[in-house]
């Protein structure tokens, strides 16, 4: 499995009960697979759970929020998706796991999810650490998810591109904001690259006292997501052509 060198981020920054992100996509010096032309933009089948959903309000959505990164959608293809949750020892930390664990399987009707004790085998994991600070930016962050492309091997110059998540958890918060952070880092992960203008919604763009659960608008926006061409999961096209 050979890394590419991309990186994306979701900054979330906490000022008192306000939540602000920033997006911000890091290019490393090698050639990005983003513009490999051999790579086809395709919508995948959806997920059985997603193409059974149905909205009981007819609440609509925010698709209109979302920015894909170059490459499209950063949708997943194979399911369940495997996911990896930190289990801290240190002082007051004792629920932590458990916290963020129930708010990762509120996702789980809607996408599948199986957590999993290996984290190299995660395709999302989850720490209970500080993020780390990014050059030129030394204000400390609350929580952040970032994603990193690579080619998965399948053959002699042939691969498929995917890609893996990263959340980091501030230890500094607690009870009910860990809750409300791990929902919508995930959410994030999941492919739901973008914000709500709506409180009432886990991607809204800003911490409210009582944080919501997941709404239908959240999941009627990850159903688009999950309806649109990408170039996650396929193989390149030069390796599907005959010699």
């Amino acid at each position: 499995m050979a890394w590419v060198g991309i990186l994306g981020l979701v900054r979330l920054r906490l000022i008192g009960l306000s939540l602000f992100t920033i997006f911000v996509i890091v290019v490393y010096g090698w050639r990005s697979p983003a513009v490999d032309l051999s790579i086809p933009f395709h919508p995948h089948p959806l997920p059985p759970s997603l193409e059974q959903w149905q909205d009981p309000t007819d609440s609509g959505d925010y698709f209109d929020q979302i920015a894909p990164p170059r490459f499209g959608h950063l949708v997943w293809s194979s399911f369940p998706v495997r996911v990896y949750i930190e289990s801290p020892t240190d002082p007051g930390a004792e629920n932590w796991r458990d916290l963020v664990l129930d708010a990762v399987m509120d996702w789980n009707p809607y996408l599948p999810i199986e957590v999993i004790e290996d984290s190299d085998r995660a395709e999302i994991q989850i720490f209970r650490r500080r993020p780390p600070l990014q050059p030129g930016n030394l204000r400390a962050s609350s929580a952040e998810a970032r994603y990193q492309l690579f080619k998965a091997i399948t053959g002699k110059d042939s691969y498929i591109l995917g890609h893996r998540f990263t959340i980091w958890l501030s230890p500094t918060q607690s009870g009910k904001y860990i809750t409300a952070a791990t929902r919508h880092e995930f959410g994030h992960a999941l492919g739901i690259w973008g914000h709500s203008p709506t409180e009432t919604d886990v991607m809204y763009y800003s911490q409210v006292r009582e944080p919501p659960p997941i709404s239908p608008r959240d999941v009627n926006t990850l159903r688009r997501i999950y309806e649109q061409p990408t170039q996650l999961g396929w193989l390149n096209v030069r390796a599907q052509e005959p010699e």
